[in-house]
């Protein structure tokens, strides 16, 4: 028996094939932004740590940033911790499960995944001089020191001095020319 080529099949074919791969080649795009994104965040928070006024007895041990639960950032900070350091002091990264492990740290980074425990974060906080830093829209104005977002299809960053001053840090005039002020 003789099949018949049918135009409509060889089409329909076609086009789900190509699907598939757009589909693969926009997931690896998307996942290649996000670990692009990471390591930005590692570079901004270098820069921050450098910008931002610590208070003199935060000054005297190695710089902490600890992040809270699973993130991509963990593993890039920990990169960066090996090969720079703020003014003489090494970087340490360490993470924790939960916002009720919060001891202490220069900068304490809330992931997407976690944006909703912001208020407890910023309770377990308190006063203390650490940098609650976030990235999910919004959580700037809702209290969060710095917030990263994507403006233009680019990476930047939102700066809530009234944020910073509870912590007692003070940005520099040279961070909040860079920042979208809250």
């Amino acid at each position: 028996m003789l099949s018949t080529f049918d135009p409509s099949k060889l089409f329909k074919n076609i086009v789900m094939r190509n699907a598939l791969a757009a589909l693969f080649f926009v997931s690896l795009g998307t996942s290649n932004l996000a670990a692009q994104n990471y390591q930005t965040y590692t570079l901004y928070m270098h820069g921050f740590a450098k910008f931002v006024l610590w208070p003199e007895d935060d000054k005297k041990t190695d710089f902490e940033i600890v992040v809270i639960g699973e993130s991509p950032l963990t593993a890039e900070l920990q990169k960066m911790a090996e090969k720079k350091k703020v003014g003489d002091r090494s970087i340490k990264v360490s993470k924790i499960n939960s916002i009720a492990e919060f001891r202490k740290g220069h900068m304490l980074f809330v992931p997407s995944t976690l944006s909703s425990q912001l208020g407890e974060v910023l309770s377990k906080v308190g006063g203390k001089s650490t940098m609650v830093i976030t990235e999910q829209a919004g959580l700037g104005a809702k209290g969060s020191d710095v917030n990263f977002v994507i403006k233009g299809g680019k990476l930047a960053f939102e700066l809530n001095q009234s944020a910073l001053a509870k912590h007692k840090l003070k940005a520099s005039t040279e961070l909040t020319r860079l920042a979208i002020l809250i």
